[in-house]
């Protein structure tokens, strides 16, 4: 046996041990760092070739392992863009080099800009989203992607361009009665404007509608009805379509042609009775807020409670999370093993939903990293025995020609 190779056989042991306390020193010092993944060390044995005279004392090598794929506690608070994920993914950012990443850290803010940042830098990415069209997806690659922004619009209007109105007309009414309901809608200007809806009977399960403008008593649109004998339409859908007003008096707005839905109206042996109608657009409201849902749907929030929808955040994943490459701030770029980067949104395939209000824990369990400390300086401390011990005979070896 060499005494030579059982020092470099104790230092080898020191050295892996050492890296071990390494990666729990990391652990503890990020403890409450948000989306952490705790690092461990693993061994494994390296042998050198023997003779049947002497044995080749060997060593041991260490390889660092990420548990990226095992998630943290969830924690709640009171900031609605602290962002986590409930299932598989990692959110797409965006470093100040222009680089995307993959990263659990939820913790956004909007900065100067309006922009989405977390704690280190680094901006949230999404896709600009159109309501009802979920935006085209590049599921191999982040093009397409765009700063998820907040910025502040100051006061918004947008005029009514479609509605329902629904009433039932009274079976009982004579030739030529009139019922009347109104409708608020909006102009270009977010100006409020009442229309009125003179329901006539024409004869028997027959009436016509007609829009009348209130302000300048313009009939915008007619529309017959016909019912069947159970008081029903005869033929749905029924919309009734208005002419659009340019130039208004003194706003100079338009009101656009609207879209009327009128295919609840029943005629029925009761009063006349509307339902109130619906309408869209809103009057001038200025931003009071964003949410962001389980799908990732980003909306700022009008004072007046309208809600527009503006991005939809991405989510990213791998084939083998742990085999991330880990970098500087929290976050992961694709390793030789990881597997090809596939994009999508929360709620689909492997993809987990996205909480509002909440961030992901560190997943670094206190007890066991100190159990490991103690551990590791045991065995730090009986490797270095043997390398003094290696040492101390090889002082008595040379001493032997003394």
């Amino acid at each position: 046996m060499s005494l030579y190779g059982t020092m470099r056989t104790g230092v080898s042991g020191m050295n892996a041990q050492s890296n071990r306390l390494s990666t729990v020193a990391e652990n503890i010092a990020n403890a409450n760092t948000t989306g952490y993944k705790r690092a461990s060390t693993e061994f494994s044995s390296m042998i050198l070739p023997s003779s049947n005279g002497a044995y080749n004392s060997g060593g041991v090598q260490t390889q660092v392992r990420y548990s990226i794929s095992e998630q943290g506690a969830t924690t709640f608070t009171t900031s609605a863009s602290d962002l986590a994920i409930d299932g598989g993914g990692f959110f797409i950012v965006e470093a100040a080099n222009g680089q995307e990443y993959l990263t659990r850290a939820g913790a956004f803010v909007p900065d100067s800009e309006g922009n989405l940042v977390n704690a280190a830098g680094f901006t949230l990415m999404g896709y600009e989203y159109e309501a009802g069209v979920d935006p085209t997806v590049v599921v191999n690659g982040f093009d397409g992607l765009t700063k998820v922004n907040l910025a502040s619009e100051g006061l918004i209007a947008q005029g009514s361009t479609t509605g329902s109105m629904g009433a039932n007309l009274p079976s009982g009414a004579a030739i030529g009665d009139i019922s009347t309901t109104s409708l608020v809608v909006y102009d270009s200007q977010g100006n409020t404007r009442i229309l009125d809806f003179n329901y006539e009977k024409t004869g028997a399960n027959a009436w016509s509608v007609e829009v009348v403008d209130r302000t300048s008593s313009a009939v915008l649109g007619t529309q017959t009805l016909n019912f069947n004998a159970d008081g029903s339409l005869t033929a749905t859908p029924v919309t009734l379509t208005t002419t659009a007003i340019t130039g208004l008096p003194v706003t100079g707005a338009n009101l656009s042609a609207l879209t009327i839905d009128l295919t609840k109206t029943t005629q029925l042996g009761t009063s006349f009775k509307a339902d109130g109608g619906t309408i869209d657009g809103n009057a001038p409201s200025k931003v009071a807020g964003y949410q962001i849902d389980s799908d990732g749907i980003v909306y700022i929030k009008y004072e007046n409670g309208k809600l527009d929808p503006r991005y939809r955040i991405a989510l990213a994943n791998v084939q083998s999370p742990d085999k991330l490459r880990p970098e500087s701030g929290n976050v992961y770029s694709q390793g030789v093993d990881s597997g090809v980067i596939i994009t999508g949104f929360a709620g689909s395939g492997d993809f987990g939903e996205i909480l509002s209000g909440a961030l992901e824990s560190s997943n670094v369990d206190i007890a066991e990293e100190l159990t490991a400390m103690i551990e590791s300086q045991r065995n730090y401390t009986a490797n270095s025995k043997v390398f003094q011990t290696g040492s101390e005979l090889l002082e008595v070896l040379v001493n032997l020609k003394r």
